[in-house]
């Protein structure tokens, strides 16, 4: 534990460290540690996983005491990082007695109310401390460090406005530190804005190139799930990632998946957190299997030994993907990325073709067993996504809605919609006098200027 000392961590961190199972200091650690320790400024280069939560941590845990106010203000893109940053958090001030909360949308708010009066660090979504800070539940002036985590990524999901609201929530007089994967024009202009004479770190990519092997497959339309499960089913794999591009999809690979015999689990922000998270409990003790996910569900998600990452749907743009295949071939380990591509990705397949920085080669198609899905109303796949299925043409050819609607399974006659009813009254008029104002507009200016003249005769 010398490196940790050496770069100024107090011997009871580094105590604590060594319980954890830190041995040596990252890159990120080993540049960044030092300077934060004196209170500087800090931009820093640096993707997920490389170390950087000990970074920002290392000068909060160093000065704070436990006072019972906020002092510390860590944003994060997603709930998932939250949680993951403030459990290393809580690991890594064992000794030190301070309070670590998260706060994220998606469950109750009003625990999360009654915790942040004792609370000494705060780790939260923008949206949720936005909410936070409507209700008056949060005081931020007491902020002496503010951490933005992955703000490349809090951008794509247009949280810029909400992080500049609650930074100008925050005193001046505070260490303020960033880290993004990239460093784009935004976040460049936002830290000439919020910080002070920052230092600018960027370290290597935690990716093994030399270890990471990438190569796309083009398939014809009808065998693209096919030739991901022959994939998964010939590949010796241990943890495996399966991006897709939206929620359905997601419900749609993972329930097939299934359906043919591969354990496989969901995880996209349509779930309720305590499932996201049980989700991602169960993938990793069980330690063999496959995790199909969003980019936004997966940012920041803390899972190690990732051995293959296939991408379903190809991303928007080169970023995302580099995102995607930075999840495996870490810290010396060997790794897979397999793009499968059809005839609906050719457009963004050629922009990410366009980039320097990747290299993706083509592998000879296999031979495949057609694998049969299920599509049902809810979960489709892409390949259904322009239109109805030839069936559901034949179905509704059947129905003649010229004739008004048809009697259910029951027998009985369809309830009329409110719309209908009031067509058919104003046609054939009220059935009695008593009920027609129930035909009328609530907001005719007409029928409201007569209610008003018959109650002022009244009084009259």
């Amino acid at each position: 534990m010398q490196k940790f000392t050496n770069l100024g961590l107090s011997k009871g961190l580094t105590d604590v460290l060594k319980q954890f199972g830190f041995k040596e200091p990252s890159e990120i650690q080993e540049k960044a540690i030092p300077i934060a320790l004196t209170g500087q400024d800090i931009i820093g280069g640096s993707a997920t996983g490389s170390g950087k939560t000990l970074v920002f941590a290392s000068p909060i845990l160093e000065n704070l005491k436990p006072n019972r106010k906020i002092q510390s203000l860590i944003l994060t893109p997603t709930r998932e990082l939250a949680e993951q940053v403030a459990t290393s958090i809580r690991d890594f001030s064992k000794n030190k007695n301070l309070n670590v909360l998260a706060v994220y949308g998606g469950v109750r708010i009003e625990p999360q109310m009654r915790k942040l009066s004792t609370t000494d660090i705060l780790v939260g979504t923008p949206g949720r401390i936005i909410d936070h800070i409507t209700r008056r539940t949060l005081n931020l002036s007491n902020i002496k460090f503010l951490v933005l985590d992955e703000v490349d990524r809090m951008f794509d999901m247009g949280f810029q406005r909400d992080v500049e609201k609650i930074i100008n929530y925050c005193p001046a007089d505070r260490q303020t530190m960033m880290f993004s994967a990239t460093i784009t024009q935004d976040i460049d202009y936002l830290s000439k804005k919020y910080t002070k004479n920052p230092v600018e770190i960027s370290v290597n990519s935690y990716v093994d190139a030399s270890k990471l092997t990438q190569v796309y497959y083009d398939v014809p339309d009808n065998k693209k799930f096919s030739l991901l499960v022959h994939l998964l089913k010939q590949e010796e794999s241990n943890f495996v990632l399966v991006f897709c591009s939206t929620r359905r999809n997601v419900d749609f690979v993972a329930d097939n998946l299934i359906r043919t015999g591969i354990k496989a689990k969901a995880i996209h922000g349509g779930l309720e957190q305590k499932k996201r998270l049980r989700v991602l409990g169960e993938f990793k003790k069980e330690g063999v299997g496959v995790l199909v996910c969003t980019d936004v569900a997966a940012r920041g998600l803390d899972i190690e030994a990732v051995s293959h990452v296939y991408n379903y749907d190809v991303p928007n743009d080169a970023k995302d993907y580099i995102h995607r295949i930075g999840r495996t071939a870490r810290a010396g380990k060997e790794g897979k990325a397999i793009t499968i591509l059809a005839s609906r990705d050719y457009e963004k397949f050629g922009t990410l073709m366009r980039a320097e920085e990747i290299k993706i080669t083509l592998e000879e198609l296999p031979q495949l067993e057609i694998v049969r899905i299920k599509v049902d109303s809810g979960r489709n796949d892409n390949r259904f996504s322009r239109g109805p299925r030839r069936n559901d043409f034949r179905r509704n050819s059947r129905r003649d809605f010229s004739r008004g609607p048809r009697r259910n399974d029951s027998g009985r006659k369809p309830i009329r919609n409110n719309r209908e009813e009031f067509g058919r009254n104003n046609r054939e008029g009220p059935r009695n006098s008593n009920r027609s104002s129930y035909n009328k507009r609530p907001n005719s200016r007409g029928y409201l200027n007569k209610r008003r003249n018959n109650n002022f005769n009244r009084r009259n």
